[in-house]
């Protein structure tokens, strides 16, 4: 059995994803994915088989919904905790408005930075800002990730 991965594993494994294309529900670095495909790309590449294959989804499935869907399945599978600046490796649940369910997920690569999937653009890592600190509903780490 192999060690747990390291939340520098995390971060060069989101990392590697960046310049991949959005695409919805995709999953592919390189070739495409949503905030949900790559948070699971890189859960591929650090543990192997996803414990559990999302449904499909569509594009406003947060506005058409009132369940926490996307919270409910980080609690699922990820450790939840209530760190007040994001650590390195640390998947991001954010909200879009504060009427609708979370609906986006980062990897934090640093105190002040995260890597992400936008609609419009390709994968990036971009500074946490005021906007994103006032929309960010949790914060989860990897299954037995080593600080």
């Amino acid at each position: 059995m192999s060690a747990p991965p390291a939340r520098s594993d995390v971060v060069a494994a989101a990392r590697g994803w960046i310049g991949t294309p959005y695409r919805h529900q995709a999953s592919l670095r390189g070739i495409g994915c949503d905030c949900l495909g790559l948070v699971r790309g890189v859960w591929r590449q650090l543990y192997g088989a996803e414990p559990e294959a999302p449904p499909p989804y569509s594009q406003d499935w947060a506005e058409a919904g009132r369940r926490e869907i996307l919270a409910e399945a980080m609690l699922r599978h990820f450790q939840s905790h209530n760190g007040a600046t994001a650590r390195p490796g640390d998947v991001l649940l954010f909200r879009w408005r504060a009427h609708l369910p979370a609906a986006h997920l980062a990897i934090a690569t640093a105190g002040d930075r995260m890597v992400h999937a936008h609609a419009g653009a390709s994968v990036a890592e971009v500074a946490i800002g005021a906007w994103w600190l006032s929309h960010r509903v949790a914060s989860f780490s990897f299954p037995e990730i080593q600080d």
